[in-house]
């Protein structure tokens, strides 16, 4: 199955000949891939490949791979003038055994008698339409890819097993068993070695995928004889469905397979990778090029993972941002690794628009290094947003806007000529605000009452804002605020030069702002806030401040 269209791409030399030395790192690995096809002199359409492990809910490090693979993809095309057919397979591996049930499915109790057997012959825990959990979890992550417009194939193991696609790699690997087990043996401890198989047997008679030793592997008939659950001896035939191979073993033998080109993976398989490789090998194909990603981490600095549900889900991203602040996520630093929560939310949201901007104003060679170029493949949209998310999260904190038509009436009163309509965009971020304050922010809101500097403070303030004029702009606005604290010795700052040679004023001023009007510990430019809320707003945060209504309101 081939979902959205491949995007054209501006293959005019100048474009050309930046990609030839851009440093981003998608096209750093394009230009190795193009190497080799060239070398190779291959023929046939390039395979890029991903693979996903159903095992439970899809997170977002399943679609990173997808997204990172295509942004690959994508650099590859116009480093070959696209004149190199591509495709990319995004590959399940829904013939696994559900060797523990996930944490986060309901009535896990009703899926212990389907331990150990393949993912798509597990009743679907989730009901509806699909008939396995296998099934499920392919097509909840099928649903988001489709969503994004990527443009891929989708392949199940099962289908590829039991219609016999895999049929001829089988047969290959019981004349290659021995030369197999010598790969995997000096990998394994001694009481592993003397049960290992890289086949895995589907017992007839419970359904599950056993990890048992062969008694025979006869490659000329293809065939396996094993000692099922009963106790009994059981021969069965390697291919059309009957046996699936150990993941390792798996690994290189779809490579070899399907004749994959590229494949991306974590840090974890790194370890792994020259057995991949040689057991590709061994079944007469090339490994692919490779590329190792870092991992993510949950907000303890745990890997995520998906039979745990810890870290973010594909739906809670989207809940909150965008989808192209999530691919933002996914293209930078990508072999650092980095935590994956809600708080890096509305940095990646604004990082975005703030690439997205920028674009078109770059010459070609900054262009193909932006993010946003390799985000949309090649065709980042014109955006303008005039508010930051950051900045609409405040305003959400101050004026408690539980609606879109709240805070669209505050924007409207004091930014000129932007509308829902004119900037859907804009409408789109209120609407992830909101939803994301009402989630995050407010349960953390804490206020406190201001004590005697606090509140002279506060009231010096009112009275500097009180002699602006109301229209005044976020710099005029920012160096009243400053010229408060200047004053105040607890906020000043004998690092700093304010311009009339004393000291200049510290953070501590504006995270006392922050804290005492919108019980948070951290906000964008104070003076850009107050201009966007409007003055006569503020003050009346201030004075609700000083009274202590915002304390025992946070109560």
């Amino acid at each position: 199955m081939t979902t959205a269209s491949l995007p054209e791409l501006d293959l005019s030399p100048a474009v050309v000949e930046a990609a030839r030395t851009s440093k981003a790192w998608p096209f750093e690995e394009a230009r190795k891939l193009l190497k080799r096809v060239e070398k190779a002199k291959i023929d046939r359409p390039v395979l890029f490949e991903t693979g996903y492990g159903p095992s439970g809910l899809p997170h977002i490090g399943t679609f990173g791979e997808v997204a990172r693979t295509t942004m690959v993809r994508t650099a590859f095309r116009l480093l070959s003038e696209d004149r190199i057919p591509t495709r990319l397979l995004c590959f399940s591996d829904d013939m696994d055994g559900m060797r523990k049930i996930p944490e986060n499915v309901p009535d896990r109790a009703a899926l212990e008698p389907y331990l150990h057997m393949p993912l798509t012959a597990v009743p679907n825990p989730f009901g509806g339409d699909y008939d396995s959990f296998g099934a499920h979890n392919n097509a909840m992550l099928r649903r988001f890819l489709d969503h994004f417009g990527f443009n891929y194939e989708f392949a199940s193991a099962t289908d590829y097993y039991k219609s016999g696609r895999f049929d001829a790699i089988l047969i290959k690997a019981a004349e290659k068993y021995q030369e197999i087990m010598d790969v995997m043996l000096p990998t394994l401890g001694e009481e592993r070695q003397a049960t290992y198989s890289p086949f895995l047997p589907i017992s007839p008679l419970s359904g599950r995928v056993l990890y048992v030793p062969m008694k025979a592997v006869d490659a000329r008939a293809g065939t396996i004889t094993f000692e099922d659950e009963d106790g009994t001896d059981v021969t069965l035939p390697v291919t059309g469905g009957n046996v699936k191979l150990q993941w390792k073993p798996d690994f290189g033998a779809r490579w070899a397979a399907l004749d994959v080109d590229f494949e991306m993976f974590g840090k974890d398989h790194l370890t792994n990778q020259p057995i991949y490789d040689r057991i590709c090998e061994v079944l007469g194909g090339t490994p692919p090029e490779h590329f190792v990603y870092e991992l993510f981490l949950d907000e303890v600095g745990q890997k995520i993972s998906k039979s745990k549900g810890n870290g973010l889900t594909i739906d809670e991203w989207l809940t909150y941002a965008s989808p192209e602040s999530l691919a933002l996520y996914m293209f930078t630093k990508p072999k650092t690794a980095k935590k994956l929560y809600f708080d890096i939310i509305p940095k990646a949201v604004d990082e975005y628009f703030a690439f997205a901007e920028k674009y078109p104003s770059m010459p070609v060679e900054q262009q193909l290094a932006n993010p946003a170029w390799h985000i949309h493949s090649g065709h980042p949209p014109k955006v303008d947003v005039p508010i930051s998310f950051t900045m609409l999260l405040n305003l959400v904190s101050a004026s408690n806007a539980q609606t879109k038509d709240v805070l669209w009436a505050l924007i409207l009163r004091h930014v000129p000529g932007v509308t829902p309509q004119s900037h859907p965009k804009l409408d789109e971020l209120v609407g992830y605000a909101i939803r994301y304050f009402e989630d995050f922010v407010k349960p953390a809101k804490v206020f406190h009452a201001p004590d005697e500097v606090e509140l002279a403070a506060l009231k010096a303030l009112d009275d500097k804002l009180a002699s602006l004029p109301e229209d005044a702009d976020g710099s005029a606005i920012q160096d009243a605020v400053l010229d408060v604290a200047r004053a105040i010795e607890r906020y000043q700052d004998p690092g700093k030069k304010s311009p009339d040679g004393g000291p200049g004023v510290s953070v501590a001023w504006f995270s006392a702002l922050y804290k005492l009007l919108l019980g948070q510990e951290k906000g964008p430019r104070f003076g850009s806030f107050v201009a966007l809320y409007g003055i006569p707003e503020t003050r009346e945060l201030i004075a609700k401040a000083i009274s202590g209504e915002l304390v025992s309101s946070g109560d």
